[in-house]
């Protein structure tokens, strides 16, 4: 099968990479060139000079963009995936609304099927191929691409319906987001009376309170500097300002989320954007009441 990849940021790259690993025909596109050119030195990869070319080369298509202008921008522009002629299934892997994946569905040729399917899991399990993927469909609609999802995911979650994993992503992430700022201020009131972060840490690892992310990031929180950013303040923020507008949509309540959201943007506006969010303990640190 020949597959295509579009999006070579921190988890696109090790997904794309998971894709030449199980065998398959793979060709990548990047809005940064040098990262395709990179990957396919690496890996023998094909690079497509556009995003129409990629939907030409390929019989599916994943992306793993930012955001929906982004991915508005990749689809939709002249030369654009919809522009292509060969791909008959694009997959939206990123964390998009679900208002996007309904503009694609209603935007793209008929001969093409539009599947959301964004993932759980940090740059590790987009390396270890381990991610667990949401998909917006059943699993009979997807049996096609099936052996593409399972090079780059541990498990798939079938959810019937279209949007339903652009959903589920925006409330899995509106959690982590929210774990993230309460073990801030956890590990910020633990401080302030002289308990070392380290050992506060291993008190909340070991306690019920613990969720895996807490595990798999803890060299970020009890030292930033020294490790890569896996996701920034920023793009938490993206998250949040669509999942709080999706609440507000439905008429649902949010206040955790929305008090989450307002502590993001301080902390943005505080030069906070571009780090990781593990940066959120550094900023409520400094924060006072």
């Amino acid at each position: 099968m020949r597959v295509g990849f579009a999006g070579l940021g921190r988890m696109g790259q090790h997904m794309a990479r998971n894709l030449v690993r199980a065998g398959f025909d793979v060709t990548v596109w990047n809005r940064n060139a040098d990262k395709a050119k990179t990957l396919a030195d690496e890996t023998g990869c094909a690079i497509a000079d556009t995003p129409a070319d990629l939907a030409t080369a390929s019989d599916v298509v994943l992306t793993m963009l930012a955001d929906d202008a982004a991915s508005e921008n990749v689809h939709l522009g002249p030369d654009g995936l919809f522009a292509g002629k060969g791909a008959h299934t694009i997959i939206q892997m990123g964390t998009m609304s679900p208002d996007h994946i309904t503009l694609l569905r209603h935007q793209s040729p008929a001969a093409i099927t539009i599947i959301d399917a964004p993932v759980s899991g940090a740059t590790q399990a987009a390396r270890d191929a381990s991610l667990m993927i949401m998909a917006g469909c059943s699993q009979t609609e997807a049996a096609a691409v099936a052996p593409v999802l399972a090079a780059m995911g541990r498990e798939v979650i079938y959810l019937d319906q279209p949007g339903a994993g652009a959903v589920m992503k925006l409330a899995v992430n509106a959690l982590i987001h929210g774990i993230n700022q309460t073990l801030a201020e956890a590990l910020t009131l633990a401080q302030a009376v002289g308990i070392a972060p380290a050992r506060a840490f291993d008190v909340i690892e070991a306690s019920a309170a613990c969720a895996p992310m807490l595990k798999y990031r803890r060299p970020l929180y009890l030292n930033e500097a020294d490790n890569e950013v896996t996701f920034t303040v920023a793009l938490a923020r993206k998250d949040m300002e669509v999942t709080a507008a999706l609440a507000r949509h439905y008429g649902t309540s949010m206040p955790q989320g929305e008090a989450t959201l307002q502590k993001l943007c301080d902390a943005e506006a505080a030069g906070y954007g571009a780090r990781d969010m593990a940066a959120m303990l550094d900023f409520m640190k400094r924060e006072k009441p």
